[in-house]
């Protein structure tokens, strides 16, 4: 029983154990022993405050236990074990991190009785828990046995001394020899607190015998490991000897074994390979020294992937090109509908491959949204020019080695991608699509657009040297084609090396064409149906792509046919029709039937003629768009609002097309003061989306003319166009978008910047003949076209007619209609 200061006890007249009220420091992973030292770090607060207490208030003294989740951080009550072990504070250590590390000794055992209420820390009271005795015979008979456990443990594990030994076979008590014993062994902390809280002396030995034969059972296998280990390392020594000697005595011979005919065949496949002289040169170097090596060692497998690599790639092996310029025209035809100026390039490269024996191979770039058939292009030009076909993607590559291999002191080294891909490709002049290169990206292991560099430079990836191979490759005969979804993410001096060919959305036309020809077809085989018997109308697949998809490309367009196609197929088995009954035709109700209301919505041409209203173009990366411009006066003091969430270009626009109309304001027979009387409002409706771009400001002004002037704009004329200060109209892009929405929404008049008359010819014939489109240089054009006259008033007053040569003249004055 251990000295407890009198300031702990409680009055007990019965003789009962005593009781103490004591802080509680929980701990983790750990049971503290009585007669046992041991070194504590304490991190938590409560843990600290019950620390302080102990040697402030309570003469040294706490109470440990062992807490049941050693990951919870802010144990339970019930979460604590009830028996635990008394100690005394010894040291307290502060650190720098706020830690507190201290030193306790065990005493003696004790059992929770309550929880007293305390914020800062566990408080509890405790009753002691004396130790039962045990009889000499069986005291006697557990004591031999655990020092013959530990004298064979001692045999096994060095570190554990026969000084420790002897002290332990010293020991009298039963219960002592229990805590000294688990305290020199790393017992699980469920098997420390199972020898801590048992109260019979024979279980808790019985189980301490237990654990110590099972400690010498891990040390007997892990000895049997060693031995094991060892004797495999000595065989090997020993093989490695003995076959150095049959090595050298069957040289002596003059016979021949396996490796041997191994050598001869690496030597043989280095002649048929008809590498460059720097290759050939340097896979015999590598053989040479493959012949000096043990088969078995790490340096003779790392020399035979080198040469299998040289060999195996090929050196001078090529495909046959197509140069048929008329077939490969129909096959780039039948893979792909429109996309005129990226099959021009490849015809063009065809025309000159027919009159030149070699060129170096073009680099082209396809920058396009997705879904437009970037990457099934490269496919077809492959089909087209007769060329094996190979991709590369590079999207989220960020390590240079990926490109130019890793050099072969680097355990695992391999060549970069572009060496393993003309390898599997087998052919020194495929077509090479690298995919997705505005997608890669760098850290510190270097950047891959710079190793792309003499990649898709012309004028030097004819000697690519991979750190791998270490010798030149040349690159010059591959037809290398990239893709991008955006060209600014493509750093400049990459841009430079390649011919950027733009494919742009496809129209509404071009989608439908490719869904007659080619998605629909496609979707239908895939579900099990024929083509006879399911008939997509017209309408229906115009439905479709103007309802139910907004994209640039055409994936979600086949997603949504494929939908339609799988409810027929789900129609035709529910009525067991099967594929021979009747033929489906596919009408617009029926889209609407199996696919809901439409999801999208186009703008229309207005019902009427309105004052302030005037209808322009917009561009989108899904097409053009109708964009309504409103524009209202009132009665204040000149403020000037636009709204529906406009960009600065957008904003500047309208500001400037408000100076244009203030500097014109008497040819406009308007009060030259407006400005300072009325407020004026201009608003693009859909505010919910961004709008910006500068080629709505000839819309901005006509419809700020037109509410000033209170004059309608004419509801069939739409316009895009860049307005300046002097009233001049710039050229735009995206008119061939543009106009398609135009003649979409019903509008039958539309005026463009006349720089812009070079685009006309890309607009479809069948579109054009149905508009008037009308080039302007000048916004008094624009007016005169937009604006409509009311009972013979005109707009304004002109003394001649418009010339475009004084468009250099800042103080025009246009004065005569």
């Amino acid at each position: 029983m251990i000295d407890i200061p009198k300031i702990f006890k409680r009055d007990d007249a019965d003789g009962n154990p005593l009781r103490l009220t004591l802080p509680l420091l929980p701990l983790r992973d750990i049971v503290v022993f009585p007669h046992m030292v041991s070194p504590l770090f304490v991190g938590r607060s409560k843990s600290i405050n019950a620390i302080s207490e102990a040697i402030h208030s309570r003469d040294k003294f706490i109470l440990l236990a062992t807490q049941s989740d050693p990951g919870k951080e802010t144990p339970r009550e019930n979460e604590i074990n009830r028996i635990g072990t008394v100690a005394k504070v010894l040291q307290v250590l502060r650190l720098p991190d706020s830690t507190v590390k201290t030193v306790v000794e065990g005493k003696q055992r004790a059992r929770i009785l309550e929880f007293r209420p305390n914020e800062s820390f566990f408080e509890v009271t405790l009753e002691m828990i004396e130790e039962p005795e045990l009889n000499q015979s069986e005291k006697e008979a557990f004591f031999r046995n655990i020092v013959s456990l530990l004298n064979e443990y001692g045999e096994l594990n060095k570190n554990f001394s026969k000084d420790t030994i002897k002290n332990i076979a010293a020991i009298t008590d039963p219960v002592t020899m229990i805590y000294i014993v688990a305290g020199h062994f790393s017992f699980k902390t469920d098997d420390n607190q199972f020898l801590l809280e048992t109260d019979a002396v024979s279980d808790r030995l019985t189980r301490l015998i237990e654990l110590i034969k099972q400690e010498i059972i891990i040390l007997e296998t892990d000895k049997v490991i060693k031995t094991r280990i060892k004797e495999q390392m000595d065989k090997s020594q020993k093989n490695y000897y003995l076959n150095e000697q049959i090595r050298a005595i069957k040289k002596e011979m003059g016979s021949d074994d396996a490796e041997i005919d191994e050598l001869q065949e690496l030597e043989k496949r280095i002649q048929d390979a008809k590498m460059p002289e720097e290759a050939d040169t340097k896979a015999r170097h590598e053989l040479k020294k493959l012949k000096m090596m043990t088969p078995l060692s790490a340096e003779a497998t790392v020399v035979r992937n080198y040469i299998d690599w040289l060999i195996s790639l090929p050196w001078s092996k090529k495909t046959k090109i197509a140069k048929d310029i008329e077939k490969a025209r129909k096959i780039l035809d039948e893979d792909h509908y429109g996309l005129k100026k990226p099959k021009e390039r490849i015809l063009e490269y065809l025309a000159v491959q027919t009159l030149v024996k070699k060129i170096r191979g073009p680099i082209l770039c396809l920058v396009g949204p997705p879904g437009v058939g970037k990457t099934s292009l490269a496919k077809s030009v492959a089909r087209a020019t007769g060329r094996k076909f190979v991709r590369l993607s590079l999207g989220g590559v960020r390590d240079e080695a990926e490109i130019r291999g890793h050099r072969r002191t680097y355990i695992g080294a391999m060549p970069g991608k572009i060496i393993q891909s003309i390898k599997k490709v087998g052919v020194t002049n495929p077509v090479f699509c690298l995919d997705e290169i505005d997608k890669m990206s760098m850290d510190f292991r270097g950047d891959p657009s710079a190793a792309l560099l003499e990649v898709l430079d012309p004028e030097q990836n004819y000697s690519f040297n991979d750190h791998y191979l270490d010798v030149e490759y040349d690159l010059s005969d591959i037809m290398f084609i990239t893709t991008a979804n955006t060209l600014p993410e493509i750093p400049l001096p990459l841009q430079d090396r390649m011919e950027i060919i733009r494919l742009s959305g496809y129209t509404e036309i071009e989608k439908y064409h490719i869904a007659r020809n080619f998605l629909v077809p496609k979707q239908i085989k895939q579900n099990g149906l024929k083509k006879s018997k399911v008939l997509f109308s017209q309408n229906a697949i115009y439905t479709i792509i103007r309802d139910y998809t907004r994209e640039a490309g055409v994936r979600n367009l086949e997603r949504e046919i494929a939908s339609v196609c799988r409810k027929v197929a789900k129609e035709l088995v529910k009525t067991r029709k099967g594929v021979n009954g009747k033929a489906i035709a596919i009408s617009s109700k029926t889209v609407i039937k199996y696919l809901g209301p439409g999801r999208n919505h186009f703008s229309l041409v207005e019902k009427e003629n309105q004052v302030g209203i005037v209808t322009g173009l917009a561009w989108t990366q899904f097409g053009g768009e109708l964009l309504c411009v409103e524009t209202v006066t009132m009665p204040g003091k000149g403020e000037f609002t636009v709204s529906g969430k406009l960009g600065d270009v957008m904003k500047e626009s309208a500001k400037a097309a408000i100076s244009y109309v203030r500097s014109r304001s008497e040819q406009f027979n308007m009060d030259q003061h407006f400005y300072e009387k009325l407020d004026i409002h201009i608003h693009v409706p859909e505010g919910a989306i961004p709008k910006d771009g500068p080629s709505a400001g000839i819309a901005m002004c006509t419809a700020i003319i037109s509410a000033l002037t209170r004059l309608p704009v004419d509801r069939n004329v739409a316009m895009t166009g860049e307005i300046t200060l002097r009233g001049r109209v710039l050229p735009i892009g995206g008119l061939k978008e543009k106009v398609l929405a135009a003649h979409r929404g019903g509008i039958k008049k539309i005026l463009i910047p006349k720089a812009n008359e070079r685009d006309i010819s890309d607009i479809p014939a069948s579109v054009a003949k149905q508009l008037e489109i009308i080039p302007v240089e000048h916004m008094d054009e624009v007016v005169k076209h937009a604006i409509i006259e009311i009972d013979g008033k005109p707009l304004y007053n002109l003394t001649q007619n418009f010339d475009p040569d004084h468009l250099h003249d800042s103080h025009i004055v246009v004065t005569d209609a």
